[in-house]
């Protein structure tokens, strides 16, 4: 089985994947930030890196649906190829941050990686505030991250509401983390548990 948590920059992912990949025993497939070579350029050059960066994730997130395919157990991912291709390339290109050419060539790569892929059985969506994107940002304090704008989270925000309410590719759970503590309070992950079983117990 496939599970997915997608979300805006700082809405908890990772922190999530890593928590319910422990509770479950479910293998984890992270987003490659740490080798990522082009994060830093992108965040100081965004015109100059977007298209380098994008293609960048793509590639490695279109592996990592190669690799769960071939998995026997079940796998969580943090972040999907969805949302590289439907928020923040066209972010980027309707910024003036990508070239029409190059955001015409990404999204050639993008639909043929799709004709060839399933999507997950279960996407879990970390709905959040920019107030609160803002604060998770800072207190993880990577340093790339220093640079990014209010006005570039809230047209990320707006894109991902408009892709999760029309999101049609399979079982979707929505969940609000502005008011949950996840990581210090334990009733709170619970909640997100009792969620995703009645959501997994539906899929069989």
């Amino acid at each position: 089985m496939h599970i997915a948590i997608a979300g805006n920059i700082g809405a908890g992912k990772t922190t999530l994947t890593r928590m319910l990949a422990k509770h479950y025993k479910w293998i984890a497939q992270y987003e490659d930030v740490e080798d990522n070579p082009y994060l830093d350029d992108f965040y100081n050059q965004m015109e100059r890196w977007s298209f380098n960066l994008q293609v960048y994730f793509l590639n490695s997130r279109f592996r990592q649906i190669l690799d769960i395919r071939e998995q026997k157990k079940t796998v969580i991912q943090d972040r999907t190829i969805y949302e590289d291709a439907f928020i923040f390339a066209p972010n980027l290109h309707a910024m003036g941050l990508m070239t029409n050419r190059d955001y015409k060539n990404y999204r050639s790569l993008f639909d043929l990686m799709e004709s060839v892929t399933q999507p997950p059985d279960l996407l879990i969506y970390l709905r959040s505030s920019i107030e609160n994107l803002v604060k998770q940002i800072h207190k993880r304090g990577r340093e790339y991250e220093n640079s990014i704008s209010i006005d570039y989270l809230s047209r990320l925000n707006e894109r991902y509401e408009a892709w999760i309410h029309n999101y049609d590719k399979g079982n979707l759970l929505i969940v609000d983390v502005d008011n949950l503590d996840f990581v210090d309070n334990p009733e709170h992950l619970g909640d997100i548990i009792n969620r995703i079983d009645a959501e997994i117990n539906g899929l069989f």
